[in-house]
């Protein structure tokens, strides 16, 4: 998100260096807003369902991209594996069979996100939300990973299960 005024005071914001780095910053002594830009978390699910893990595609994105199951941490969660757990139910309507079991975090600066990466093992009839358009079933040693973020959490939970992942090439737009 990018500001241009300061939220606190409405004074039109500086972009300064704060503590060595560039930021934006409000002019006014008295109110002392630093806008720091921190990354915003976010969970995702590689879920596995019946065997095979479940890639979705979002409404908002273009054909061909599919992905994992992502969402923010909200500030309600209890932990990044609830939060997780919620969103595998919001999205497609399943129930984990088991506690999600972390892979690792990612970062994603194209988003300024965290992403933390769980894998889910679910069970139920798929439901798709409103968020999402269409889904696809694929067995774990078929998977390629692309080559970031959620990918890269992909790669790393393939490796440990013994497969050997391909990377897949992302087509330019």
């Amino acid at each position: 998100m990018s500001f241009r005024f300061c939220p606190q005071c409405t004074s039109p914001l500086l972009d300064e260096p704060v503590d060595g780095a560039q930021r934006l910053r409000c002019p006014d002594v008295a109110c002392g807003f630093v806008h720091w830009d921190n990354p915003v978390p976010v969970v995702a699910a590689i879920v596995e369902h019946e065997g095979d893990i479940i890639l979705a595609r979002n409404a908002a994105w273009p054909v061909p991209f599919y992905a994992l199951i992502t969402g923010f941490l909200e500030k309600h969660d209890p932990s990044p594996e609830e939060a997780v757990l919620r969103e595998v139910k919001e999205e497609l309507g399943l129930d984990a069979v088991q506690p999600a079991t972390f892979v690792g975090h990612y970062a994603f600066p194209k988003k300024n996100q965290l992403i933390m990466a769980y894998h889910v093992v679910a069970k139920g009839t798929i439901t798709l939300n409103e968020e999402l358009v269409d889904y696809k079933r694929i067995p774990p040693q078929k998977l390629r990973y692309w080559p970031a973020a959620t990918g890269l959490a992909l790669r790393d939970w393939l490796l440990s299960q013994g497969h050997a992942p391909e990377a897949l090439e992302l087509p330019k737009l």
